[in-house]
C-alpha cells in the first residue's frame, strides 16, 4: 500500500466521522477531495473536476428546473390540494387504513419527489388521520415516511438524471428500465411495515375521536380543487406520455416550465411572484443538490488522484461480486450512519459505477442499485431530516420509528443486492 493510498483511507474515515457529526456534507467532501489531491500533488484533479461538475449542463437543466417547479407549487399550494384529494376517501378503513395511506403518500411522492417535502405536506394531514384512526404515533410517522421510495420515478429527481447520463441514456430510458423494481420495493415496504405494526401491536381500534386530532388533520383545504390538485402530476404526466406514444424527445425542463405555466393560470397566482420563486427554487436546488454532486465529484477526484480509484477498480475487475456489494451496502451504511444516502451515492457513482463494464455489470443496474440503497439506508437512520419532521409532527422519538422502518429497510437492501 502506498503512502497515498494510506494518507486517502485515513481521509476517508474522517470524511466518515465528519459527516457522522453531521458537519455541512459540501464542506466536508470538498475539503477531503482537496485534501487528497494536494498530499497526492496533482491538486490541479479537483480543480479540474470542480469545474466539469459544476458546468453539466444536462444536471444543471432538469434539476434546477424540477426544483424551481417544486418552489412554485408550494407557493400555490397545490401539493396541499394534491393530499386532501388523495387522503380524504381513506379515513374509515380501519387497519387497512394504513397500506392505503402509504399508497396514497407512494403516489404523492412521485409529484414531490423531495423526502422533506413530500413529509411536510403530506404529513400534518395523514399522520393525524393514522392516529386518530387508531395507529400508534410512531407507525403513523413511520407510514409517511417508508412510502417515499416512488419518488425515484420522477425523471426530475438528482440519481436519475446523473446516472442515466453516465450510462449514456435518455432519463426517460433509464426510468423505464427500472420502473418495475421500484414499484415492487413499494409494494413491499407497504406489506413490510404492515407486517411491523401487527408484531408491535401498534394498531387499536378507537373507542371515540379526540377534537385534539380532528384539528391536527384538520390543516387541508375545506373545498378541493381538483385542477389545483392537478397541478404536481402535470410535469410527470407529459413526460411518461411524451417517452410512451409520441417519437418527440423532450426535455424535464420543457415538461417542468409547462407544468409551472399551467400552475400560474389554474391558480391565477401573481406571475410576478411564481416567476420569482421559480427562480429561487432554481437557485436553491443548484445550491443544495448540484452542491452535493460537484463536492462528491472533487472527493472522486482525490479518491482517483491518490490511486484509491484504480486500485478499487482493479479489486473489483477480479471480484465482481464485491462491485455488487460495494454498491448496496456501502450507500445504505452511509445512508444510516448520515441519515442522507446522497453523498454516498453519488460518489459511489462517480468514482466506481461508470468502470462498471469491467466488473460484468451495466452502468445502469449498479448505478441504479446504489440509489436505491441509499434510500433504504436514509430511511433507516433517525438523522434523517425527513423522519426528523414526521417524529415532531407525531411527537414521537425519531429512534421509535426506526425500530419500525430499519429492519424492512435492511430487507429491502438485501433483495436489491439480489435482484441485480
Amino acid at each position: 500500500m502506498s503512502i497515498n493510498v494510506a494518507f486517502a483511507l485515513i481521509v476517508v474515515l474522517i470524511t466518515i466521522y465528519a459527516l457522522i457529526k453531521r458537519y455541512e456534507t459540501r464542506c466536508v467532501l470538498l475539503a477531503s477531495g482537496f485534501a487528497m489531491a494536494i498530499f497526492s500533488l496533482k491538486p490541479m484533479i479537483a480543480f479540474q473536476q470542480f469545474d466539469a461538475s459544476m458546468t453539466r449542463s444536462s444536471l444543471i437543466i432538469a434539476i434546477c428546473s424540477a426544483m424551481g417547479f417544486a418552489a412554485t407549487i408550494s407557493l400555490t399550494k397545490c401539493d396541499v390540494h394534491l393530499v386532501a384529494l388523495l387522503t380524504k376517501p381513506l379515513r374509515r378503513l380501519g387497519v387497512l387504513l394504513l397500506p392505503a395511506c402509504m399508497f396514497v403518500t407512494g403516489l404523492c411522492a412521485v409529484a414531490i419527489p423531495s423526502t422533506a417535502g413530500l413529509c411536510a405536506a403530506v404529513g400534518p394531514s395523514m399522520i393525524p388521520i393514522l392516529i386518530r384512526s387508531g395507529f400508534k404515533p410512531a407507525i403513523a410517522a413511520a407510514a409517511v415516511v417508508c412510502s417515499t421510495t416512488p419518488a425515484l420515478l420522477n425523471p426530475g429527481v438528482a440519481h436519475n438524471v446523473f446516472v442515466s447520463k453516465i450510462a449514456n441514456m435518455e432519463v426517460m430510458e433509464f426510468i423505464g428500465r427500472v420502473t418495475s423494481p421500484i414499484l415492487l420495493f413499494s409494494l413491499a415496504i407497504i406489506v413490510g411495515l404492515t407486517i411491523v405494526c401487527f408484531i408491535y401491536r401498534d394498531y387499536k381500534k378507537p373507542q371515540h375521536q379526540t377534537s385534539e386530532s380532528n384539528e391536527l388533520a384538520d390543516n387541508l383545504p375545506k373545498k378541493i380543487n381538483p385542477l389545483y390538485a392537478l397541478a404536481p402530476l402535470v410535469p410527470v404526466v407529459i413526460l411518461l406520455y411524451v417517452s410512451l406514444y409520441t417519437t418527440m424527445k423532450m426535455s424535464v425542463a420543457t415538461a417542468m416550465l409547462i407544468g409551472t405555466f399551467y400552475a400560474l393560470c389554474v391558480t391565477r397566482s401573481n406571475p410576478a411572484e411564481v416567476t420569482k420563486k421559480f427562480f429561487d427554487g432554481m437557485g436553491k436546488g443548484y445550491g443544495n443538490i448540484l452542491g452535493i454532486i460537484i463536492a462528491a465529484g472533487v472527493f472522486a477526484a482525490g479518491l482517483k488522484a491518490a490511486g484509491v480509484i484504480d486500485l478499487l477498480v482493479q479489486t473489483l475487475t477480479n471480484a465482481t461480486h464485491l462491485a455488487r456489494i460495494g454498491g448496496a451496502f456501502g450507500p445504505y451504511l452511509m445512508g444510516v450512519l448520515t441519515g442522507s444516502g446522497d453523498a454516498a451515492a453519488f460518489a459511489f457513482n462517480e468514482a466506481v459505477t461508470p468502470n462498471a463494464p469491467s466488473f460484468g455489470l451495466q452502468i445502469a443496474d449498479l448505478g441504479w442499485l446504489a440509489v436505491i440503497s441509499g434510500s433504504f439506508g436514509r430511511l433507516s437512520s433517525p438523522l434523517c431530516g425527513g423522519l426528523i419532521l414526521v417524529a415532531g409532527i407525531a411527537s414521537v422519538n425519531p429512534m421509535e420509528i426506526v425500530k419500525r422502518s430499519a429492519p424492512v429497510m435492511l430487507l429491502m437492501v438485501l433483495a436489491a443486492y439480489w435482484l441485480l
